[in-house]
């Protein structure tokens, strides 16, 4: 049955959206900003006179970091990174959260390992004990030692178990009474079930993949293992003054550090601007996916 709004309530639902819309511009103009600083000029983005659009329009600072063969190499290794390590750290936490669902009479060391995973989220070892740990497993220098380093996030753990023990415990009941197997139930029953928070968990750990650079600093000892943010947070793109042209030389008048700077930001959020649409359907998908009727 549809009944009329009253007055009051169209006017929360149209305050509702004024804050929506005021709170979307919000989380756009940083990244609006950001590409307009890239896209302007050096006199333009020094005096502080760009702000919703370019002044002095100009591609010269994408054109020097394309051109910048150390921006591409760490590119490709926070692809790999992002790769390797969203794999492992998505059929790990899968793993594990299954048995921790369980009961301690269901699955007897559940507790205890929960409470070594809880003590492990508040507290570590420092961060000297976990670099000779890294380095007697041989990550120095490795791929490895950046997908290995944070492969298990303990708070996605305590998430994916969590949503998986609030399903209806009648599904797993009436699968093992049809005769499937642990391994069985697991991904044909709760994998798809459990999809809204299992893609919720990937993009946190593509996120962290992506946006993480301390590692990189602290594990890579040359540049050219460097990936993207580590690069970004360390080096600058690296000139050679004697393998310049006449037309470099007029681009390079026209860049600063701000507008280099900039550009190499707003490239490092494409990836992650460009995957997240794919993803949201989860966030807004409704939790259970199906029913047992009673």
């Amino acid at each position: 049955m549809v009944t009329e709004r009253s007055a009051l309530s169209r006017l929360f639902n149209g305050l509702n959206v004024v804050v929506l819309i005021l709170t979307m511009l919000l989380c756009l103009l940083p990244v609006w900003y950001t590409l307009s600083i890239s896209l302007s000029d050096k006199a333009a983005a020094a005096a502080g006179s760009v702000f919703l659009w370019p002044k002095g329009f100009t591609f010269d600072s994408y054109r020097t970091i394309v051109n910048d063969s150390q921006f591409l190499k760490s590119f490709f290794i926070s692809v790999q990174r992002v790769a390797y390590g969203s794999a492992i750290s998505f059929f790990a936490i899968l793993l594990m959260s299954y048995p921790l669902s369980k009961t301690s009479k269901e699955f007897r060391p559940r507790n205890i390992i929960m409470w070594l995973l809880i003590f492990v989220m508040l507290f570590n070892g420092g961060l000297v004990p976990w670099y000779l740990t890294m380095k007697s497993l041989g990550m120095i220098n490795s791929i490895w030692g950046l997908v290995l380093g944070g492969g298990l996030p303990v708070f996605n753990v305590i998430l994916v178990m969590n949503y998986i023990r609030n399903m209806p415990r009648e599904l797993e009941e009436s699968a093992l009474i049809d005769g499937a197997g642990p391994w069985r139930i697991l991904f044909s029953i709760l994998l798809p079930l459990a999809m809204p928070v299992l893609a919720t968990v990937l993009v946190f750990t593509i996120v962290y993949h992506w946006n993480e650079f301390f590692q990189g600093l602290v594990l890579m000892n040359k540049a050219d293992h460097y990936p993207l943010q580590s690069y970004i947070r360390q080096v600058a793109v690296v000139i050679d003054p004697t393998k310049m042209d006449e037309e470099s030389v007029k681009r390079m008048s026209n860049l600063s550090n701000q507008t280099l700077n900039a550009a190499k930001i707003f490239i490092s959020m494409l990836p992650l601007l460009v995957i997240y649409p794919f993803l949201q359907k989860y966030f807004v998908k409704g939790i259970t996916l199906g029913s047992v009727k009673g």
